[in-house]
Parts: structure tokens; sequence; C-alpha cells
């Protein structure tokens, strides 16, 4: 395993145990780690960063880590650790601000509906965890106090790359067990992703993260072909 891959796999897995045990304990490394909108009370800037080392859960961070293992590690035999660290990072990042880009015009929206008196009770409500259902107060509230967690961002740059890269490798899906190539692939998750995201607002799944990585890979890799003759 090339050295970037297998430390972030690792620092991915001791933040995520770390978590677990500081929430034994009472601390919720969360609501200080995870990414929270600007406008949120909670919103630290570190958050854009550390938020691609937490993970909501066992299968959420495996899935992610074994994508990152499968996928990473062939790109980071081409590129270098440098390189490939640069694209993870800056991919992660890209997702992050896709992801707040998207929220602020929900935000927006959600203000749109609403009084100035109405949004000084409704952000004391949001403070507490409360809120109106099927109101802005809800969506205000959603916003204002869901961290965003993950390093798929990151790997959905990954996995753009390895497409990008390697457009004619053929992958095993496994539902169905069928073969496809990943150009085709990548492509089929892309416009997936840009469905959910659109019709699944407010989803628990940052589809526009992911998407935001995809992005900002895409442009990179770009960047790069266009600026030198060869990956190194």
């Amino acid at each position: 395993m090339p050295p970037v891959v297998k430390n972030l796999i690792l620092a991915n897995v001791l933040f995520f145990v770390v978590t677990m045990v500081m929430q034994q304990t009472g601390t919720d490394l969360y609501k200080i780690l995870g990414l929270y909108f600007p406008a949120s009370d909670n919103f630290r800037l570190h958050q854009m960063f550390t938020h691609m080392f937490m993970h909501g859960s066992l299968g959420h961070i495996f899935f992610n880590m074994f994508a990152l293992f499968m996928f990473g590690r062939v790109l980071e035999s081409v590129w270098g650790p440098r390189r490939f660290l640069i694209f993870y990072l800056v991919t992660g990042l890209g997702a992050a601000v896709l992801h707040t880009l998207v929220n602020y015009f929900e935000y927006q929206s959600a203000l749109a509906k609403i009084s100035p008196d109405q949004l000084v009770y409704l952000k004391e409500l949001a403070a507490q965890g409360k809120y109106i259902p099927n109101t802005a107060s809800e969506k205000l509230t959603m916003i204002l106090n869901t961290p965003t967690v993950g390093a798929s961002g990151a790997v959905f740059g990954i996995l753009l790359g390895f497409g990008m890269l390697f457009p004619n490798t053929e992958l095993m899906l496994l539902f169905p067990p069928i073969p496809i190539k990943a150009k085709y692939f990548v492509i089929g998750y892309g416009v997936l992703e840009l469905v959910l995201g659109i019709s699944q607002p407010g989803s628990n799944v940052a589809h526009f993260a992911h998407l935001g990585g995809m992005l900002f890979g895409y442009f990179m890799i770009k960047y790069w072909n266009k600026n030198s003759k060869r990956f190194y």
C-alpha cells in the first residue's frame, strides 16, 4: 500500500475511534470537527478541513476507506505521493465549498419565506434543536444544526480521477454483478448524484458534496494535463 493512502486510512480510522471513545465521556467531536454552515454558531474555519476525517458510522468509514484503498493506491502510484495528496485535499475542500454554496441558496430561500421577527424566534428554536415541522423553521434548523462529515467528497474525486486516467478499465459491480467500463461507471454515478441532489433536498447524504469532489477533481486533472506533459 503506498504511503499517502496508508496514512490517510490510518488517520481516518484513528479519528473515528477517538470520536467514539470521546462520546462515552460526553464530548461530541462531531460538533467540533464536523462542517457546519457558516451562519451557524457552531461553524469554525478549520471544519472545512477536519470534516474529511470524520465519519458517522462504521459502514460510512468502511466504504469510504475501501474505495480509497481500491482506487487511491492506483492514482498514487501514477502521480506520486505529493501530487496525490494535493489532489485528495483539494477535492475534499472542493466538496465542502460546493456543499456550502448549495446550503447558502437553500438558506436564503428559507429566509425569504419568513419575516425578521420570525427569524429571531426560529433561530432561537434552532439553537435548541427545535423547529416547526414542514416549515422554513425545519429547513433552517437542518442547515444550521447539522454537521457534514466524511471523506466522500475526496473519494468521489479519486473515483473521477481513476475514470479519467483509466477510462476503459472494467470494474465489476456488486449489484448487479456485471462488468462496466470505468468511464461509464463514473458518468453514471455523477448523473445519479445530481438527480438525487436535486430531487432529495435535505437528504442525510450530501450529494452535492460528492459532485463537488468530482468537479474539482476534473478541473485539477485538466489543468495538470494542460500544464505538464505527463503526471509525476
